[in-house]
């Protein structure tokens, strides 16, 4: 039994198709078909179920494969391990981050991360948060930026930066007049468009819902913050938005009002995760210095 057997059966097992795994695998489908027999016969059982249109795993396929992808990871932090041996700042490490975060953070650290860790590759996943915390438990993910609390014991956070909510209203509506801070008791009564379930945006609007007396507006949900702005900016609603999504590099929408809220300000608060064995957790220190820098450096400004 060999490593690229292993790769070989989990990528059958992702594709069930020989020749979309073989694509994969950039081998031949009859390299890889024979492969996967000499490892059948090797272990003495049947793995799979070679039908004409499809492949499907037996059910000792399907325990050996979950071995297979655990001793395949295992192998790739020895890789790892022994790549940043000689530089611990070079490599590549992959991060997450949620979609109602990621576009409107990114523009601003990347390039301080390029300037700060050269040799370091980021590589960036984007999902909701429920999948990114699944993903950097079972080590496909090196970090993650979520919104805390995040209640899944043994991983290591640092605080990155608290953000402001704002308020977005169309133009015309009651809450779009006025230049000063608005005050959260002008919620009182609110329908709120908010976005759908499994967006952590949404969990947060509605705690401030619960806070002001605002609820959401039935029958709409949204898929993205790009659809709630326009949601806003046809009249059908207001709704709360991250600062950092009205800031540049984001375009202004002269349809929208952005109104800020007086003390007490609702607010949500962005740490950085990863496990604490990791072997990049020296250097995610230090990448989670620059985006805290940089983000609070970009949220202290005039807006």
């Amino acid at each position: 039994m060999n490593l690229r057997d292993l790769e070989y059966l989990v990528a059958l097992a992702d594709h069930r198709h020989f020749g979309r795994a073989a694509e994969a695998c950039f081998v031949s489908q009859p390299t890889l078909s024979t492969q996967i027999r000499k490892l059948e016969a090797e272990l003495g059982v049947a793995l799979i179920e070679r039908n004409p249109r499809h492949v499907t795993l037996t059910e000792v396929g399907r325990v050996v494969v979950d071995h297979a992808r655990s001793v395949l990871a295992e192998t790739a932090v020895i890789r790892t391990v022994a790549d940043q041996a000689g530089d611990p700042e070079a490599g590549s490490i992959r991060l997450g981050m949620f979609p109602t975060l990621a576009p409107y953070l990114l523009p601003h650290v990347v390039p301080a991360l390029s300037e700060r860790l050269p040799r370091l590759e980021v590589l960036l996943v984007e999902d909701k948060t429920d999948a990114l915390v699944a993903r950097l438990v079972d080590g496909s993910l090196d970090a993650a930026a979520l919104a805390v609390p995040i209640h899944t014991p043994n991983l290591h956070s640092e605080v990155l930066f608290d953000e402001d909510f704002v308020l977005a209203a169309p133009l015309g509506h009651a809450l779009a007049s006025g230049h000063s801070r608005i005050s959260i008791d002008e919620m009182i009564g609110e329908d709120l468009l908010l976005l759908e379930d499994g967006h952590c945006l949404r969990d947060q609007a509605l705690e401030v819902c619960r806070l002001t007396g605002a609820a959401e507006r039935r029958g709409f949900r949204a898929t993205s913050l790009a659809t709630l702005s326009q949601m806003v900016s046809a009249g059908v609603g207001v709704t709360l938005l991250p600062d950092l999504a009205v800031r540049p590099p984001t375009v202004e929408n002269p349809r929208i009002v952005i109104r800020r809220f007086a003390d007490p300000v609702p607010h949500r608060s962005i740490a950085l995760f990863w496990r604490p064995t990791s072997v990049y957790r020296d250097v995610l220190a230090t990448v989670a210095q620059v985006i805290r820098e940089r983000a609070i450096e970009v949220l202290s400004t005039d807006a």
